[in-house]
């Protein structure tokens, strides 16, 4: 062994991982790493301790002693002196000359051998998301001097074989050759204050809040429970919501001869020991750790200490156990984790800055937005959004029972509406309209139709606000703002979204207003009422998504007769970023293409994510598919088969019903119409807002990428908001940010090739079972677009494949959002993993008047690229 390294610094500690510093040495390593301050100091790798216990020849004592003890009879008095013995032997053991050497000389290079040590505790299972171990193992502060450190160390060995250390072993199942005890040995900060500080509560298991804990002196007084320290609690915002003085009539301080002391403190009651600003800066930092450390997802445990002007971190770990925080009614029942209406949206890995904006607006345009309109309560901090392998997952059975305890909507019915195939919560209410609760019900779901019916008559003024609020932003010199400028202007693009969901969430519920229409069709159509409905839609609306389908259509008949259109599209190697600047402004497509990017330049593929770019940055897709369509574009062809298909279907209507019905069909479908215009254009005016809120944060990339912190303009959509906030405010340097994104980048490339499953329960995943094709070779999901239509089959995993479609082909897609909508006016019909009635896809193949079936599970590994499918989208059949 003599030649091995046993003692690393902290970089040496982050790379050798878990299994040779333990826990809490690599999360040390990880701060450091990441640019936050932490202690002078290093690691005496497990390797020390393996060594100590062979050449002390112990370890066939510890597999004989390890055999013995069970849960049940750790507490017997021979088990605890076996034990004891044990403790005896090691705290009596010659540590190994070479491993002592090295230590004393590599603590002297750091220049803190004769400076007061903390000496910690850091086994290789501990401080982990499996077992925190807090509490179980020894540590020691205001260690001084050669001898007395390694005393120390060999009593933090000995320490790994207390009943109570062994004991929860058994308990958490972790065998005892899993754990071997790594040491921390790192400088004792002056502390004029610490403490303790969770990024949840771990209480009441509140996620949304920051506590602390604050006491004068080390932080031991706190974490060994002596006093009653102060506690802060921070919101979401990282605002104080509450101030508890403790009675803090002791505090811990470091005594000259290398003992720690608790002395009474009189008057530290009356004091609070951060100030206000103080504790919102520390907020920052242990939201910081939660980012850095854990993911945004995995809560933190952080210890800090306060010098008096910097707060230094001397340990993070993650937060292992927390109560459920939920309805009392879902307290017995499994969370389900969906991504059901979801996958259509964003069904990709979120970088860290998209999943932050998602985890802070999900509340106000999720479901849970709704029912806060009407006057239903929701307790905060309730978990609703979680991450699996990077993806986006909302919690369905908070919302399942939301909407039954709101408005009496059954689980099944919630989980249809949504094209959902996730199980359903137990409810034990048979009848939910009888009694108090039953009319609570009701009267909600009337204030609901209300609401949306007056917010509904104010949606041109709220557009018309958004556009004009968007604008200005759009032109406003960025680069002349200050950092603090800018981190407002984010603020309020917020306040200015949150005056508009009333108006979006109306609109976006606007879509039931297909249901009266489908109902009265049934009555006279039998088993086709939704499919008479879709065909009476088909070219009916102003819908924008389809719009600008149509609009590139136009443009490609324009192009087709543009000869430097052609000449500049017709090259192999054309670029897309210098349209502007090659083609002629005698060019009639030129103003025509300016025309379309001013209306609908905000939009993007998977525009959700801010990290894509919208079409006024990048004009790649909308060219490509002009360049596309070239040859065969014909909008007044294709506008004159919607009118034939609708023609049709009125006169069969009109021959099916009473004519007295007949005006009455003409309003509904109005009506039904209307409700899908009012619901692309809300997610259209919405995603104005995206647009100029990605366009602050790319000024907010480019500033950190000319102060070398970070590589790449873009990176900034791989940090956290707390993270460029601590960099613009000034309260970081930013150090050790360009790794962090870096590893970020590299794990989203990992996790983009793992297959996403369609839901979880609480932390296990489950995929929705492909549904083979029965005797007669088809495949059942749901028709939203009416109409048959047969071709070949070609699958597209994302909307740049667009080259694959050829004209008249079958589109099958895993999810469609407004992006892929240009593409529909190539495929003869369209098929879809996923989606409702009421999706983005839905509406745009309604109005386009394509046969399209959605919701077919597992249906890209059923259907194979290249294979002959008819799709019959009154069916909502796929055959084979």
């Amino acid at each position: 062994m003599v030649g091995e390294c046993f003692f690393f610094n902290w970089p040496e500690a982050f790379t050798a991982g878990v299994e040779d510093v333990g826990g809490k040495g690599w999360n040390l390593g990880r701060l450091e790493r990441y640019g936050f301050t932490i202690p002078v100091g290093g690691v005496l790798t497990a390797d020390a301790y393996r060594a100590f216990i062979s050449e002390n020849k112990l370890s066939e004592a510890i597999v004989k002693l390890s055999a013995k003890i069970t849960i049940t009879n750790i507490t017997e008095k021979e088990i605890e002196e076996d034990l004891f013995q044990l403790r005896e032997k090691i705290k009596a053991g010659l540590f190994p000359v070479y491993i002592q050497d090295e230590l004393i000389t590599k603590l002297k290079g750091m220049d803190i051998l004769s400076k007061p040590l903390a000496v910690r505790s850091s086994a290789t299972c501990e401080d982990s998301a499996r077992a925190s171990f807090a509490g179980m193992h020894d540590s020691f502060l205001n260690v001084r001097g050669t001898d007395n450190i390694i005393l120390a160390v060999k009593e933090c060995y000995a320490s790994l074989w207390t009943p109570r250390a062994v004991a929860y072993r058994r308990k958490m199942k972790v065998e005892d050759d899993e754990v071997f005890q790594a040491i921390v040995i790192l400088e004792m900060v002056k502390a004029v204050a610490a403490g303790v500080g969770f990024t949840c509560d771990p209480r009441s298991g509140r996620d949304d809040v920051v506590l602390i804990n604050a006491n004068f002196g080390l932080g031991e007084s706190v974490v060994s429970g002596a006093v009653e320290p102060d506690e802060y609690c921070l919101d979401a915002k990282l605002e104080i919501m509450e101030r508890r003085m403790g009675r803090k009539e002791s505090q811990t301080t470091a005594c000259p001869d290398g003992r720690t002391e608790l002395i009474a403190s009189p008057g530290s009651s009356a004091q609070q020991v951060l100030s206000d600003e103080n504790i919102k800066r520390l907020s920052l930092l242990i939201r910081r750790v939660y980012d850095a450390l854990g993911g945004s997802e995995q809560h933190q445990d952080i210890e800090w200490v306060f010098d008096g002007r910097d707060f230094v971190l001397v340990q993070a770990r993650p937060v292992t156990t927390k109560p459920r925080y939920t309805f009392p009614e879902l307290k017995d029942q499994p969370d389900i984790w969906s991504n059901t209406n979801l996958k259509e949206a964003v069904p990709m890995v979120l970088p860290m800055l998209s999943w932050n904006l998602i985890q802070q607006t999900w509340m106000d345009i999720g479901p849970w937005g709704l029912v806060s309109f009407v006057g239903f309560q929701i307790p905060p901090g309730l978990q609703c959004t979680k991450r699996f392998g990077g993806r986006f997952y909302w919690n369905s059975s908070l919302n399942q029972w939301i909407c039954f305890d709101c408005f009496g909507t059954k689980p099944g019915q919630t989980n249809e509406t949504l094209g959902g195939h996730e199980p359903e919560i137990k409810i034990n209410e048979d009848k939910p309209y009888r009694g108090i609760k039953g009319l609570k019900r009701i009267g909600r779901f009337i204030k609901f139709v209300l609401f949306i019916i007056k917010n509904s008559r104010n949606t041109q003024a709220a557009f018309e606000q958004v556009d004009k609020f968007t604008d200005n932003l759009n032109k406003q010199d960025l680069q002349g703002l200050s950092d603090n400028d800018l981190i407002n202007t984010i603020a309020v693009i917020k306040a200015a979204w949150r005056e508009y969901l009333p108006v979006f969430s109306a609109c976006n519920m606007s879509m039931a207003n297909i249901g009266p229409l489908v109902k009265t069709l049934e009555k006279y159509f039998r088993g086709r009422g939704n499919a008479i409905a879709n065909a009476l839609m088909i070219g009916q609306g102003d819908i924008t998504s389809a719009e600008q389908g149509y609009r590139l259509i136009e443009l490609a008949e324009v192009a087709r007769s543009d000869n430097d259109v052609q000449d500049y599209l017709g090259r192999s190697d054309f670029n897309p970023y210098t349209w502007e600047k090659e083609l002629p402004e005698g060019s009639s497509f030129k103003p025509l293409f300016r025309s379309f990017l001013a209306q609908y330049g905000h939009r993007g593929i998977y525009e959700m994510d801010i990290s894509n770019p919208r079409w006024r940055e990048d004009p790649s897709y909308p060219l490509h598919i002009i360049k596309s369509n070239m040859e065969t574009a014909n909008l007044e062809e294709f506008k004159a088969r919607q009118k034939m298909k609708v023609k049709e279907t009125w006169q069969e209507v009109e021959q099916g019903l009473p004519k007295s019905r007949h005006n009455m069909i003409r309003k509904q479908v109005e009506k039904a119409v209307k409700g899908a215009n009012l619901r692309e254009m809300a997610k259209f005016e919405l995603l104005m807002f995206y647009e100029v809120i990605r366009k602050v944060f790319l000024e907010m990339g480019s500033r950190l990428q000319e102060r070398d912190i970070l590589g790449e303009e873009t990176d900034v959509f791989h940090c956290s908001w707390t993270e460029l906030f601590s960099v613009l405010k000034r309260d970081w340097n930013g150090q050790g940010l360009n790794l962090l994104v870096e590893e970020r980048k590299k794990l989203m490339e990992n996790m983009e090739k793992l297959s996403p499953p369609d839901y979880y329960i609480d932390e296990t995943s489950h995929f929705i079972e492909a549904i083979s094709p029965g005797s007669d070779s088809f495949l059942q999901g749901l028709g939203v677009s009416a109409g048959k239509a047969s071709g070949i089959a070609k699958l597209l995993q994302h909307p740049n494949q667009e080259k694959k479609l050829n004209l008249g082909d079958v589109l099958v897609a895993p999810s469609t959002d407004p992006g892929w909508t240009p593409l529909f006016l190539r495929a003869s019909a369209i098929v879809v993993e996923s989606g409702g009635a009421t999706s983005h896809g839905a509406i745009v193949a309604r109005e386009f008047g394509i046969p399209a079936v959605l919701n077919i599970p597992g249906v890209m590994r059923l259907i194979k690229d290249g294979q002959n499918v008819v799709v019959d989208g009154d069916e909502g059949k796929v055959y084979m």
